[in-house]
């Protein structure tokens, strides 16, 4: 039983890596490192050192994760681990795997509380103290994994690099953050568990990470969408000061989900009513030991929506809706990471931030894509556009198309229908506070390079820069077309990511990309990520004052 279990963890690895028996290295002492809690043996493929399902911490349901305790022998690491509990994605859901959306169910790998762990990428088990990359994946704080989709594999970013690429899996929704500490006793610190399985994650790269060939002095965070969100929550956690260096945040700084938090108060009230829907008094908390994930999630999604709408709570998206997101304490989470100011534990830390042009602007589009690759805007007549414009933006319309083409003078008139304005104006309030601390430097840049598949109608979307960060237009054909075009502004894009990591600023990259300048208030220094990639200054500032006036940034 035991060699066929052994056999079935090899086939699977074959299968997650799509790779031939003659490419994957693994065997009697091949891929073997030592962690403090043990031995871990991954492989190697193509020369890159992987290691799957690797474990961090342990942690009981609404505990705190504790440290792992030592097993002996060697522990395999050649499968993906468990992720998170989290509901699945409706079969009719209008984001379908592969084409464009990564999708939920990621290989349908099983769930789990003890779902604390994570996966490494690297050239070589040496003393070369690589930088360290840790990726933290999106999904808002409530669902998604580090192994999502093949865009996140590490191997092509890592073999690039010369880096080190981690990847992290965590709890996220009701097991992450269901606040009991008002109840004491065992559950006094049963809250922010998700932001407290981050920290442990980081508290073992700084202690292992070395054995993997790198540099627990050197590591960069870099997440997108909720795993931004993520990053900038850390920045105001003072137990994370010093397990991280610098900080990548793609299309994921807003309030309400990163940029502030949700107030103690508030989190309490969600917890009283949850256990009212259940039915459990606060001096029975041992019966949510007992129930099932679907029960406890089902009686706190009920409870979110009431307390949205008793307290008038706008989420992260512009709803009157509340979301699970990380709870400013006083003690674990001391501050809201950007409101009026930068956070002051993160002055030292260098940046950088930007958005996707068209964000969730184009992802109505998705939910018909049969008719909409032959009805979009590269379709419609000039009197078809102007109809549109008119419709959405009123007899705001001229100025917008005026602000938008000088914003983008290589954009069609027909793209200011789908400018993003939400996330981009919480991108340049970041980056103005950052700048105003006067400590690290921020840098900021706005993806704009629009996907041709199937009539080019999904643009820039959320998402959309994933394959080029990561080096993988190859594994993201779908979504990219693939081309030499793709990969190179992927060659340009991830070698910045890859300097950013290595030396705390992002340019130049190749000949084609100019210095990447650091953002200050007064320049407003931003990359445009495109065919052509350069430098603008303030170039869309007349357009945000247009689509959103009342917001100050």
């Amino acid at each position: 039983m035991k060699k066929e279990k052994l056999f079935f963890a090899f086939i699977l690895v074959l299968a997650f890596a799509g790779a031939s028996f003659a490419e994957i290295i693994a065997g009697p002492g091949v891929a073997v490192v030592d962690t403090q809690a043990g031995k871990l043996q991954g492989y190697i493929h193509d020369g890159i050192f992987t290691y799957h399902g690797v474990p961090y911490a342990e942690a009981e349901l609404f505990m705190p994760p504790t440290k792992l305790k030592p097993w002996d022998g060697i522990k395999l690491a050649l499968t993906y681990g468990t992720m998170s509990p989290q509901s699945t994605r409706p079969e009719d859901d209008i984001f379908p795997p592969h084409y464009f959306w990564p999708h939920w169910e990621p290989r349908n790998l099983p769930q789990s509380n003890s779902c604390q762990n994570l996966n490494i990428w690297t050239p070589g088990l040496d003393d070369k103290k690589r930088p360290v990359m840790v990726w933290l994946h999106g999904g808002g704080h409530m669902m998604g994994a580090a192994t999502v989709e093949d865009v996140y594999d590490g191997e092509n970013l890592s073999r690039k690099g010369d880096v080190v690429v981690v990847s992290v899996n965590h709890r996220l929704n009701v097991v992450g953050f269901l606040d009991l500490s008002a109840y004491g006793g065992t559950y006094k610190d049963s809250f922010n568990q998700s932001t407290r399985d981050l920290v442990a994650a980081l508290e073992w790269i700084h202690e292992n990470i070395s054995n993997f060939g790198g540099d627990p002095d050197n590591v960069t965070l870099f997440g997108q969408s909720g795993g931004a969100a993520k990053i900038i929550t850390l920045m105001a956690t003072p137990s994370s000061k010093g397990l991280f260096h610098k900080a990548i945040l793609e299309s994921g700084a807003t309030e309400n989900s990163g940029m502030t938090l949700t107030d103690k108060s508030t989190s309490e009230y969600v917890t009283e009513i949850t256990l009212k829907n259940l039915g459990i008094s606060p001096d029975e908390l041992e019966k949510l030991n007992s129930l099932s994930y679907e029960e406890i999630n089902t009686a706190a999604n009920k409870a979110l929506v009431q307390v949205a709408e008793e307290r008038n709570i706008i989420n992260a998206l512009g709803q009157r809706a509340l979301m699970w997101c990380p709870v400013i304490d006083g003690e674990f989470i001391t501050e809201n990471p950007a409101d009026e100011k930068f956070v002051e534990q993160a002055k030292d830390i260098p940046i950088i931030i930007g958005t996707c042009l068209n964000e969730w602007i184009s992802m109505p589009l998705l939910a018909n894509m049969t008719e909409t690759q032959s009805d979009n805007k590269n379709f419609w007549t000039d009197a078809q556009v102007g109809e549109k414009l008119r419709e959405k933006y009123g007899d705001k319309a001229d100025d917008i198309v005026k602000a938008f083409t000088k914003a983008y003078p290589n954009k069609k008139e027909a793209d200011a229908l789908y400018v993003d304005a939400w996330l981009r104006t919480r991108a340049k309030k970041v980056a103005n506070l950052k700048s105003d601390q006067n400590g690290a430097p921020v840098y900021a840049y706005v993806f704009t390079w629009e996907t041709p598949i199937m009539g080019s109608y999904a643009m820039a979307y959320h998402c959309s820069e994933l394959p080029f960060v990561f080096n993988n237009i190859k594994l993201s054909e779908m979504a990219t077309g693939g081309g030499e075009k793709a990969q190179a502004l992927a060659d340009k894009m991830s070698q910045a990511w890859i300097n950013f990591a290595r030396t705390g600023a992002p340019g130049p990259v190749g000949s084609s990309l100019s210095e990447w300048e650091a953002y200050t208030r007064d320049k407003g220094a931003t990359m445009i990520f495109d065919d052509v990639s350069e430098i603008t200054y303030h170039h869309d500032d007349d357009l945000m004052k247009l689509l959103m006036p009342d917001y100050e940034y």
